[in-house]
């Protein structure tokens, strides 16, 4: 699509039924980014949406080039479908219910001038201006599975706390295994190495497997608090939320049996029953709860 880097950093777009969404997340892309890196170039994924998010965008945008998909494609492989359309040496790849703050741009691109960052994220706001733990470890057993059960009933609990690192100043920078891909900013030297997205992640856990590569492969994934983006969670995912909970848990597992080694490797048994405990729990609690944002907060990106 673009045949040389007329910047020098890219934006993709993840878009699935966003609605007005769309169209304000690229605005404030184009708006927020007038520091030394310039604009991006901007291109919009979409995953066979059947509303008038693209024709929003094409009425306010239509320089913004699209790559349309006859069917979902996921998060993973629609990322890896528009890296490859850019050409730029860093691509933020974003959901459409994301806006970016004031000078959330260039705080965040600073990073890159450190050879070793590979991918960076942005402290996340709910709407309300709360703060979302986009930055996190990756658990361990105990952690998983206290913060699997506990986090539906009581997300304060202590394995929850450590997973989400809650008790670590959220407005410092840091080093962190993984950052939210609801944004993220990536060195495409470090993504071409690691052989970008894994594809076989349809949704959720992606991001925490690619960190995981990059990091595996000597890279540094940091977390950046003065860019701030505000994310409207659910917005394209809340339409089918047993979906979701159901695809957040295959996820999970599909983590567990491709990262877990030796003597871990023997518990994925036990790591299967276990998810699937946890998804019965997640869909009676939907289906009590009836709320798509309940399960967009628990099946988190």
């Amino acid at each position: 699509m673009f045949r040389g880097p007329r910047s020098s950093w890219a934006a993709v777009i993840i878009n699935y039924n966003a609605g007005p969404l769309l169209e304000e997340c690229v605005r404030s892309l184009v708006v927020n980014a007038d520091g030394p890196h310039g604009r991006p170039d901007v291109v919009v994924v979409d995953n066979s949406s059947t509303d008038d998010s693209l024709d929003r965008l094409e009425a306010a945008f239509p320089d913004v080039p699209v790559i349309h998909s006859r069917r979902n494609l996921g998060y993973a492989r629609a990322a890896n479908l528009g890296i490859a359309a850019t050409r730029a040496p860093i691509v933020l790849v974003c959901n459409p219910d994301v806006e970016f703050e004031d000078g959330s741009v260039e705080a965040v691109l600073r990073r890159f001038s450190d050879p070793e960052v590979a991918a960076a994220g942005p402290l996340v706001r709910e709407p309300d201006g709360s703060i979302y733990p986009s930055a996190r470890r990756e658990p361990g057993i105990v952690d998983a599975v206290g913060h699997g059960f506990l986090g539906l009933v009581r997300p304060d609990n202590r394995f929850t706390r450590r997973y989400r690192e809650l008790d670590v100043d959220p407005h410092a920078p840091r080093d962190v295994d993984w950052v939210s891909g609801a944004a993220i900013w990536l060195r495409r030297e470090a993504l071409d190495a690691v052989g970008g997205w894994d594809e076989d992640f349809f949704m959720y856990a992606e991001d925490v497997d690619l960190c995981r590569r990059l990091r595996g492969d000597g890279w540094r994934v940091v977390f950046e608090p003065t860019g701030e983006v505000v994310h409207v969670q659910g917005a394209s995912t809340s339409a089918h939320p047993y979906r979701m909970i159901v695809e957040h848990h295959r996820s999970l597992f599909r983590f567990a049996a491709k990262h877990w080694s030796g003597a871990r490797r023997s518990l994925l048994p036990a790591a299967a029953l276990i998810l699937a405990c946890r998804m019965v729990l997640a869909l009676v609690e939907h289906a009590v709860d009836g709320s798509g944002r309940s399960v967009a907060r628990r099946a988190e990106r």
